[in-house]
């Protein structure tokens, strides 16, 4: 006689796949949650990796940023430094040069001719005066021209006054001129040498 099978076979295999499906279920799980968790942990260590270097690099710029700071404070230190040096040069250069201004006045003036006022701005002076003749005036402007700290002088007017308080000395002028000190002092020096 046959052998017939009552057991629930199928119902034993369905059970088996349905096993075999959420173990495979389980360990594609696990795999998955795994393989996540690997990349994150590696996506995590590039971004750590990135914000150390961030960290150093900023470092670094605060760094060089004092570091620049530090060098324009220098700069302005030694721009100061400059602009004090070149005042005490100045200084030291025109200290005499109102003692030479004085006396190439006395030297430059002809018999003649008389100072009323002297007059300084900066540099450049205006000198007033009177004089027997306007060939006295130009022989004083003569003088100003040969003059190693008196440069550039102009003639600003020469007239006869109206009123003549004066009889000796009739001609009112006026003569611009710059103050500065001779180019070349062995120029100066041979100029002294040859005045009387």
């Amino acid at each position: 006689m046959r052998q017939i099978n009552l057991l629930p076979w199928r119902e034993e295999q369905r059970q088996d796949r349905q096993r075999n499906f959420l173990i495979l279920m389980a360990v594609v799980a696990v795999l998955a949650a795994l393989a996540v968790f690997l990349v994150k942990g590696y996506f995590d260590s590039q971004i750590d990796g990135q914000n150390a270097r961030n960290n150093y690099l900023r470092a670094e710029i605060a760094k060089l940023e004092r570091q620049i700071a530090r060098i324009d404070q220098l700069d302005e230190t030694r721009r100061q430094l400059i602009n004090r040096k070149e005042v005490i040069e100045n200084l030291q250069s025109n200290r005499t040069l109102m003692v030479h201004l004085f006396e190439q006045l006395v030297r430059t003036v002809p018999d003649g001719i008389r100072l009323i006022s002297v007059r300084q701005v900066g540099d450049q002076l205006t000198i007033d005066g009177t004089a027997q003749s306007s060939a006295r005036v130009s022989t004083y402007l003569r003088n100003l021209e040969a003059s190693p700290f008196l440069h550039d002088p102009t003639l600003r007017i020469v007239e006869a006054e109206a009123e003549e308080t004066d009889r000796e000395l009739p001609y009112r002028f006026a003569v611009n001129v710059r103050l500065a000190a001779p180019d070349n002092d062995e120029s100066n020096e041979s100029r002294e040498a040859s005045a009387p």
